[in-house]
């Protein structure tokens, strides 16, 4: 059996985190660069006037692929000063965890007026493997920093890439998604940094649906996430359910890949 199954679930479902891991090696949301010609990048529009993230929020969703349950992500919010922290955590259980245990950490923020991120860092911990990797923005010199240390073989990299002046991350680009209108037929695009390389993320707006989760039945816009090199391309699909209404709360995410479907549930939502 492969690994890599959630990895995104946070990094851009994860989208994603890292759980994805689990199930099947390496089946990765994020492919090797492709030469491409060079498009424009868009610019990352602020939060729409008027959105209002929570002051504290937690969100508790169980991961299941197939008819396992294969773990828990849980996704935690604070405002700090002008700063909206995120954290997540993934985490497998069950049969899953016995044949490839998984312990992943993943910490992000975004400047709650203009939406870019502040930096992104996580630490895996996926069977033998163990990764600890920040991502930092120097904007006065226009470059994403990355320095990455693996555990196990005792070895360090640093890498320098150019970047626009704002950005979002795998991780914050999840709940940016809710600041923007999410009308059926709308794309909300933006600039996503990740694996030193800014690449343009489009969040379709599809339509709308009726979910329901253990946390309860929700009215909502399914939004399913683009991009023209990075993720999942020609490989599979990433969806996220919102609330349908001004919060714009994710409560459920699947990645449809070529070896099964992966489907986040909302299990409970916190704002303590």
């Amino acid at each position: 059996m492969k690994a890599r199954m959630f990895s995104v679930a946070l990094a851009f479902c994860t989208m994603a985190c890292g759980l994805t891991s689990s199930v099947l090696a390496h089946a990765q949301l994020f492919s090797p660069p492709k030469p491409v010609a060079q498009k424009p990048i868009p610019v990352l529009q602020p939060p729409q006037p008027g959105f209002m993230y929570p002051q504290h929020e937690t969100l508790t969703f169980t991961v299941d692929w197939r008819v396992f349950t294969a773990g828990t992500a849980v996704f935690h919010l604070d405002q700090v000063g002008d700063v909206q922290k995120l954290s997540a955590t993934a985490d497998s259980i069950g049969a899953v965890n016995l044949l490839f245990p998984v312990v992943d950490r993943f910490q992000s923020g975004f400047d709650l007026k203009t939406g870019c991120s502040t930096g992104f860092n996580k630490q895996i911990q996926e069977g033998r493997r163990k990764i600890a990797s920040e991502l930092i923005f120097d904007n006065a010199r226009g470059k994403q920093i990355q320095n990455e240390r693996n555990l196990v073989k005792g070895t360090a990299t640093h890498q320098e890439a150019n970047v626009p002046a704002c950005v979002t991350d795998s991780l914050a680009a999840i709940f940016y998604t809710q600041s923007q209108p999410l009308n059926v037929g709308q794309i909300v695009s933006f600039p996503l940094a990740d694996s030193m390389r800014t690449v343009t993320v489009g969040m379709k707006v599809e339509s709308r649906e009726e979910i329901k989760t253990p946390a309860g039945t929700f009215q909502t816009v399914k939004v399913q996430a683009t991009a023209e090199e990075g993720v999942v391309k020609n490989r599979g699909h990433i969806w996220i359910w919102y609330t349908d209404d001004p919060r714009h709360i994710p409560v459920q995410m699947q990645a449809k890949l070529f070896w099964g479907t992966i489907t986040f549930h909302l299990q409970s939502i916190d704002l303590k």
